[in-house]
């Protein structure tokens, strides 16, 4: 009886292990503020095919998602993600690719006076710039940390 009994409570505490887990979030992988190598965890997050494109003052990663979602991530030349933009038929995972970000990203957008409808989103604080746009089956948006910027590379670069 006592082995049933043993049995059981383990059967228990590995299921309510793994609610407990499938009820957690999962940890962001990095992505903006993050390093160089956060990109490939993103790219396997994604399962998306990537393209690296050298400019003077930073690298941009252009992943293109399965849905057809492209995703850049802008690398300083001191390898640090300062910005992340996107553009597709669906938005891409904003925990994901905000990563540590995400939570102020959270907590300004509920600061925010309530909006009607779909309006284009303008989030700054002197942290962090969010911008977003769009409606089904056509969505873009950028973030980036101002403070981060490359000497040289201007917000208009950032698409």
């Amino acid at each position: 009886m006592i082995t049933k009994m043993s049995r059981r409570n383990a059967a228990l505490r590995w299921a309510v292990a793994g609610v407990l887990l499938a009820g957690s979030p999962l940890p962001a992988l990095a992505s903006l503020g993050g390093n160089a190598g956060s990109v490939e965890a993103d790219r396997a997050q994604m399962n998306a095919a990537v393209e690296v494109t050298q400019h003077d003052d930073y690298s941009v990663h252009a992943m293109r998602t399965p849905s057809g979602t492209m995703v850049n991530e802008f690398i300083s030349p001191g390898g640090k993600v300062f910005a992340v933009a996107w553009h597709g038929q669906f938005p891409p995972q904003l925990q994901q690719i905000l990563g540590t970000y995400f939570h102020e990203y959270t907590t300004a957008l509920a600061a925010q006076q309530r909006r009607y409808g779909h309006p284009p989103l303008n989030l700054q604080t002197p942290d962090l710039v969010v911008q977003m746009s769009g409606h089904m089956r056509a969505y873009a948006g950028r973030a980036y940390l101002p403070d981060a910027l490359p000497p040289g590379v201007t917000v208009g670069e950032i698409q």
